[in-house]
């Protein structure tokens, strides 16, 4: 089950980190792998609300919807797939620190990637996720701290 983890420092107030991070059609803003992110259903955003969307990895096109299945504002979120060819979940843990917030984004991915790309491809994918999760957290932390961030 691969892991991918990182952390940003994020020039800007916890609370504001929080709700950028929570609003589900943001995740397309700073993650380049996603082409689209929705919130499903009406109401406030919280433990048990879904989203859907669709991400490109390696030139393939993977649909998907999650549930947030960890609600604890204002530090704590976590996603879990409940649709989609890849089983994963994300967490993203918010800290403050002098100066602004730490975030560490961590995703589980249940069996691998390696069955949609093939197991021969799975070391690959991997790294290039690894520097995807990197330039995706540099870029969140310049559009929400600007260029302090880290």
């Amino acid at each position: 089950m691969p892991v991918f983890e990182d952390s940003v420092f994020i020039a800007c107030p916890l609370q504001d980190v929080f709700d950028f991070m929570v609003e589900s059609g943001n995740l397309a803003v700073w993650d380049i792998s996603v082409e689209r992110a929705e919130k499903v259903g009406t109401g406030p955003v919280g433990l048990g609300t879904r989203t859907r969307g669709m991400s490109k990895i390696m030139g393939k096109h993977l649909e998907w919807a999650t549930e947030m299945t960890e609600f604890q504002p204002p530090t704590r979120i976590t996603y879990t797939s409940v649709e989609g060819q890849i089983s994963f979940a994300v967490t993203n843990v918010l800290e403050p620190v002098a100066g602004g917030t730490r975030l560490t984004y961590r995703v589980d991915t249940g069996s691998g990637l390696g069955g949609v790309f093939g197991r021969l491809a799975e070391p690959f994918i991997e790294i290039a996720q690894t520097r995807t999760l990197r330039g995706n957290l540099e870029t969140l932390a310049k559009l929400l701290g600007g260029p302090q961030s880290k």
